[in-house]
């Protein structure tokens, strides 16, 4: 039997472990969130990410469909003629969830470690089985470089970008925008370098000083966007109902969620949740008639 004097003593222990817990959380979240040195470089921030965010960015993600195409081509809908738009719900969460989990450790990688961005590359290139995806990839990510090299490399100066650094996981002097031009170079040089998407995505985006978590957010976003995209000239929905799926507090959280879960997985951890994601993207090219290139 519970004495007085013990039940108080065991509240008074909860309560000093719920302020604990509060105390704890409050300094986890004070870390979490990016603190600019100045107003300055916090308008530079959102400027760089404004610029990666827009959909005129020429990376070519207009003529992919990341699976999409594909996927309704076999899945018909029953009866015929009816709404396509549950299985591109979906698609679009299954589509997420493999560019999370395959993707998305190599843009943290490269955002963290630009030093070590020609082997990420390489490990994404062998981590990839699936020759459409690998192509597609491999094309968006020199199209990013492209655009960094004739628009924005002028603009970011190496010593501005790594004294301005947004993450306290890894040592503030990186030196990205030298291994992002040293990289750059041996493209030209080597046969061997692919220049895939997902690690330049985090190596540019750190020269570029955009925050890490803002950075993977606007990589997930980017490739819904490009999903819903498709779906818009694929007839699948219409231009106003395609918006009201971007702005959707449901498509808000699973970002946000995908990115918390793989906050922390390293790129060995890396691997394809959605197995049939590749036979979709992969039996793209045999459909009779397409219009995307994948």
């Amino acid at each position: 039997m519970t004495t007085p004097d013990s039940q108080q003593s065991l509240e008074d222990e909860i309560a000093d472990l719920e302020r604990r817990l509060q105390d704890a959380r409050s300094r986890l979240n004070a870390e979490d969130v990016p603190v600019a040195p100045s107003t300055l470089t916090s308008e530079a921030a959102l400027h760089a990410l404004l610029l990666l965010a827009d959909s005129a960015l020429p990376l070519g993600s207009f003529a992919f469909s990341s699976g999409l195409e594909s996927y309704l081509a076999h899945h018909k809908p029953s009866p015929p003629f009816a709404s396509q738009l549950p299985s591109f719900n979906v698609f679009l969460r299954l589509s997420l969830s493999t560019l999370a989990s395959t993707a998305l450790p190599y843009v943290l990688a490269g955002y963290r470690s630009p030093a070590d961005i020609e082997t990420l590359d390489n490990d994404f290139d062998a981590s990839t089985p699936c020759t459409v995806a690998r192509r597609a990839s491999i094309a968006q990510g020199r199209a990013l470089l492209t655009v960094w090299e004739r628009s924005y490399q002028t603009q970011y100066s190496p010593t501005a970008t790594d004294n301005a650094s947004r993450d306290d996981s890894f040592p503030q002097e990186s030196g990205a925008a030298e291994a992002l031009t040293s990289f750059s170079t041996a493209l030209r040089k080597s046969d061997l370098i692919n220049a895939h998407l997902a690690p330049l995505w985090g190596l540019v985006t750190r020269v570029l000083d955009v925050p890490l978590r803002a950075a993977a957010y606007l990589f997930l976003f980017s490739h819904a966007r490009t999903v819903v995209s498709a779906a818009v000239r694929a007839s699948v929905m219409g231009p106003y109902q395609a918006q009201a799926v971007l702005a959707s507090t449901e498509l808000q959280d699973r970002i946000r969620g995908l990115v918390e879960e793989g906050w922390e997985r390293e790129v060995e951890d890396a691997g394809q949740s959605v197995p049939v994601m590749d036979l979709w993207v992969g039996r793209h090219e045999k459909l009779y008639s397409r219009i995307f290139n994948s």
